[in-house]
């Protein structure tokens, strides 16, 4: 009889393309291959998994081979490695949850270790438990804000039942409940450090009537949600909103939320850059963040360039004034040599 990771591994390989298209959306078909640059769904050529072919053995559906790292494997290997999780347990769980496969009864599991609320395994663990957003309550608040195009974006989750802990909860009090967007916090590796949640209110599609409705958990401190494949050009700001309006109006720009401005004066920006733009909300907190930033880099390399917006931040600019006057308003704010890189689109 086959152990559950077999028999979950042999009901993945019959889903190979759907898997691939799933977790490593950046990626596409070539022949009998998915082919995109890493685990990690960076765009490229390095990693192919195999789309057909019987469900065990030699040219098994499912079996991929990174060819930069020697890294290689089955589909449960790929998912397990897509979102950091560490155990066979959450992992099964997952492979379980994209099948639409039940769970194993109680009496046939052992019971998970408890974790510290708030810890970065417990956002791990959250992180496992969301679905993408494609269709669901988190792409329609994202489209009221202006943001679209955002269904392969794979730092963005939903949860349709996240728990809510009141900050005037007694310890025997039982949390809410609410449906929730889920963001990836990660380091510079690409491994996930903390989740940011933003609570929903399915009524009107838009942020729960919570205070606050919005928090993070696990380690932030340095890190951020990053949006866009690893580049040498990189914007970091505080929201999400923010960050993936900038990325609206320039879209070949990787961007980072540092989710605060305490958070943002304390990024890590990747040893290698040697530029870095700064999205800087229009209040003293914004400011501030920045000042702390150029001081901590004073005596690097690294270049600091301020990227201020027309109204409070960049997503109320996208609402109100439009894409075509974001991107006039940002053109003279960026670096000469990055214009044709970021402003392709409009000058091409």
């Amino acid at each position: 009889m086959d152990s559950p990771a077999t028999d979950l591994s042999q009901k993945l390989s019959r889903e190979a393309e759907a898997v691939c298209r799933q977790y490593l959306s950046n990626g596409r078909k070539h022949g009998n291959y998915w082919v995109v640059g890493d685990v990690d769904n960076t765009p490229g050529r390095s990693l192919y998994i195999r789309l057909s072919g019987p469900t065990r053995g030699k040219g098994a559906a499912g079996k991929w081979t990174d060819a930069a790292t020697g890294e290689h494997g089955d589909l449960l290997d790929l998912i397990a490695a897509n979102l950091n999780l560490s155990t066979l347990r959450d992992t099964l769980e997952e492979a379980r949850r994209f099948l639409s496969l039940p769970r194993p009864e109680p009496s046939a599991r052992q019971p998970q270790t408890p974790v510290a609320r708030g810890s970065p395994e417990a956002a791990r663990r959250l992180w496992a438990m969301g679905q993408p957003i494609t269709g669901t309550l988190a792409e329609r608040y994202l489209s009221a804000r202006g943001l679209k195009g955002l269904r392969s974006v794979g730092a963005l989750r939903f949860h349709p039942n996240c728990y809510y802990w009141r900050e005037d909860a007694d310890a025997n009090d039982r949390p809410d409940a609410w449906p929730a967007l889920l963001a990836k916090v990660t380091d510079n590796t690409g491994t996930l450090t903390g989740v940011h949640r933003t609570w929903l209110d399915p009524q009107t599609e838009a942020k729960a009537p919570l205070d606050p409705n919005r928090k993070s958990m696990g380690n932030l401190l340095g890190h951020a949600v990053r949006f866009g494949s690893p580049t040498d050009i990189l914007a970091v700001g505080e929201g999400l909103e923010t960050m993936l309006s900038l990325r609206q109006a320039l879209s070949s720009l990787t961007v980072a939320a540092a989710l605060s401005g305490n958070h943002l004066a304390a990024f890590d920006p990747p040893a290698d850059r040697r530029r870095l733009y700064v999205a800087i909300d229009n209040d003293g907190a914004g400011q501030a963040a920045f000042d702390a930033l150029v001081e901590r880099f004073a005596d690097s390399d690294l270049h600091l360039l301020p990227l201020r917006p027309m109204l409070d931040d960049f997503n109320g600019d996208l609402r109100k004034c439009g894409i075509d006057e974001m991107r006039s308003h940002l053109r003279p704010q960026l670096s000469p040599v990055d214009v044709p890189t970021l402003l392709a689109v409009e000058t091409g």
